[in-house]
């Protein structure tokens, strides 16, 4: 199954916490990274008393669902030093599961597509560099709003990930 998933970061060396997340992705079992976008640096959201963002979005192949995707990630989370403590605060790594194939899914634990995506210009930048194409997605639904406070950072080439 192809997913997507919005990667960031701003503490510490924010372009090796990216690599090491890519990395670690595809260490996982039946799971390969088959395309990743350039890199965006971006204002935060909600909580402004923090570093900037770097931002990522990739594309995998899986044969994990989606609930065993997004404990695979939370265990990547962690594994990498994320911390949760301040909701929308600091944090080495996030990994969040925007689209797992066309599935739609609103439970506790996920909800897909991700609920916040459309608003989030450091999600769509990224993800329009990968060629993105999803029924979820719809120009209508996208808030001019999203886009301000992300900058291009550099071309997924700096990342140097084989």
């Amino acid at each position: 199954m192809k997913a997507y998933l919005g990667i960031g970061t701003n503490i510490g060396n924010r372009m090796e916490n990216l690599q090491n997340a890519v990395y670690a992705l595809n260490l996982l079992p039946l799971t390969k990274v088959t395309q990743i976008s350039n890199v965006y640096e971006t204002d935060p959201v909600g909580y402004s008393d923090q570093n900037d963002f770097l931002n990522i979005v990739v594309e995998i192949e899986t044969q994990f669902n989606s609930d065993s995707l997004l404990g695979a990630i939370l265990g990547i989370e962690a594994g990498l030093g994320r911390i949760r403590v301040i909701k929308n605060g600091p944090r080495v790594i996030d990994i969040d599961l925007l689209l797992y194939g066309d599935e739609y899914k609103n439970t506790e634990t996920l909800v897909l597509p991700h609920p916040r995506m459309m608003e989030r210009g450091f999600v769509l930048i990224p993800l329009s560099d990968i060629n993105f194409k999803n029924k979820f997605i719809e120009k209508k639904d996208i808030k001019k709003e999203a886009f301000e406070g992300v900058r291009f950072y550099c071309s997924k080439d700096e990342l140097k990930i084989d």
